[in-house]
């Protein structure tokens, strides 16, 4: 917990202090230029790598297998996306860095891998929840998964007792 919020106050000012040595550099008006510059690249490199994230996610869906390795690296195109657009050198380096497929990949993997990742969304009209957790077992992965149907009402302590 202290390392998220170590990064978010430390972050800003190392931001800052490369955006002062650019302008120092090349000047005011360049070093601006070039942010707005590695903003548009990035955006429009992150609608072609979602893009492409999104069909690979499809093709899983379509072929009955669980996209877990598309939700992750869906996750990580968003976190790279907040990153491009935030202005900065650094921030602009760890997204374009991330959005590269191999790199965003191995990621997803490294997480996919540490079995702490959890899914949970909604059925169709909200009625329905799905869970799904991957964790590594001996023989490999092991998928453990619960589906509860809510269009039905839960039975009240009353009528679990008259059972």
């Amino acid at each position: 917990m202290r390392l998220p919020l170590l990064l978010f106050i430390v972050i800003p000012f190392i931001e800052i202090m490369l955006l002062l040595k650019v302008s120092e550099h090349i000047g005011a008006l360049y070093t601006i230029a070039l942010v707005l510059t590695t903003a548009f690249i990035g955006v429009n490199l992150l609608k072609r790598q979602g893009l492409s994230t999104l069909l690979r996610f499809q093709d899983r869906l379509r072929s009955g297998e669980i996209p877990a390795q598309e939700i992750v690296e869906g996750m990580l195109i968003a976190f790279s996306g907040a990153l491009l657009l935030t202005p900065g050198f650094l921030t602009d380096a760890i997204g374009f860095t991330c959005l590269l497929p191999p790199v965003r990949r191995l990621i997803a993997q490294r997480i996919l891998r540490s079995g702490n990742v959890f899914f949970m969304g909604g059925g169709t009209a909200g009625n329905s929840s799905f869970y799904y957790r991957e964790t590594r077992g001996q023989d490999g992965h092991t998928f453990e998964g619960e589906f509860r149907d809510e269009t039905r009402p839960r039975p009240t302590l009353e009528e679990r007792d008259d059972d």
